[in-house]
């Protein structure tokens, strides 16, 4: 069998040399150089220069030859999804399974990514492989565990046996909801946690955000119809804890930048990668006044980003909000 990705980042690439133990890999990347680094060298030099990837992981600039295939694995950024694959909509029927790697929510409609797909395509076989996983740590084979969801649990399960190894362990969902959302507004809260770092705010500012960022997430995802163990899982508090308190997460790095003053545009620059948790920010912002939802970390993350607001004021209006209960 030969498995489909869209993409050729760094997490891409992770997943890609990870399924080449069992399977041909086939990868779409619009950067002729690193089509031809990988087919010709086997290497990515773009992400991954110094890492020698299986021959049978091959990439190809023509996206339509990855329809051939059953298995489609998306690995672009959210943002990016309705452009790269409302042209493609033919191309993809019922026989086809989508096994999604992005994060976030969409601008504008604020829709998550299997809502992206359904509103683009129909009704299709969809799946969200999430999770704490840094690429760079997966593909030097480090132990990660993720979770598989689907609505359909057969379509979970069959993910879960192509993806599982001795060192990659894969749950089954059915709470697709969930883990769309706890992987969206888990890098809002590594921005703004990366942030108080940037502002040397020490270890007490960082264990708060991470323990209210959780009810936070929690109270959105519920509001939605997520499962709260869900939440309390690997794509919700378990992937928090690894973008938050890590220099691999983009998300963390960006937010440092900006707290130690840098701009919004000169943090993503440095981090030369897709900052998912800035747009998200304003799509979970937007959705919880439509909602009416209490979101304060993420309202003020917003000011930050969009209204110019300093970080500094915005912890401390953070820490002066009216007193109350915890629960």
């Amino acid at each position: 069998m030969e498995i489909s990705i869209i993409g050729s980042g760094t997490w891409a690439t992770a997943i890609a040399n990870l399924l080449s133990e069992n399977e041909d890999v086939l990868m779409y990347a619009r950067d002729l150089k690193v089509v031809n680094s990988i087919n010709n060298n086997h290497i990515n030099s773009k992400y991954f220069p110094d890492k020698k990837l299986r021959e049978n992981i091959r990439a190809t600039a023509d996206v339509l030859e990855l329809f051939k295939n059953k298995y489609i694995v998306n690995a672009i950024p959210t943002q990016s999804i309705r452009s790269v694959y409302e042209n493609l909509a033919p191309y993809l029927d019922e026989s086809k399974v989508i096994i999604n790697l992005s994060k976030g929510l969409e601008l504008n409609t604020h829709y998550r990514i299997s809502e992206i797909f359904e509103d683009i395509l129909g009704d299709i076989n969809y799946a969200i492989l999430s999770g704490p996983s840094h690429a760079e740590e997966v593909i030097e084979e480090m132990p990660t565990t993720l979770v598989c969801a689907s609505n359909d649990i057969k379509i979970a399960k069959d993910i879960q046996e192509i993806f599982n190894r001795e060192y990659f362990r894969v749950y089954t969902s059915t709470d697709v909801i969930g883990v769309e959302i706890g992987g969206s507004i888990k890098n809002i809260l590594a921005f703004g946690i990366g942030m108080a770092d940037g502002l040397s705010y020490g270890d007490n500012s960082k264990a708060a955000l991470i323990t209210r960022g959780i009810h936070e997430m929690e109270r959105f995802a519920k509001s939605f119809g997520a499962d709260e163990k869900t939440i309390n899982g690997l794509a919700g508090i378990g992937d928090l804890i690894v973008t938050a308190t890590s220099d691999l997460s983009r998300n963390n790095r960006a937010g440092r930048l900006v707290g130690e003053g840098y701009s919004i545009e000169e943090s993503v620059d440095k981090v030369k990668m897709v900052v998912e948790g800035i747009p998200t920010t304003r799509a979970v912002y937007e959705l919880s006044k439509e909602k009416n939802i209490e979101m304060p970390i993420t309202e003020e993350l917003y000011k930050v980003l969009f209204e110019g607001k300093s970080a500094h004021q915005s912890v401390k209006d953070l820490m002066g909000r009216d007193l109350k209960n915890e629960y």
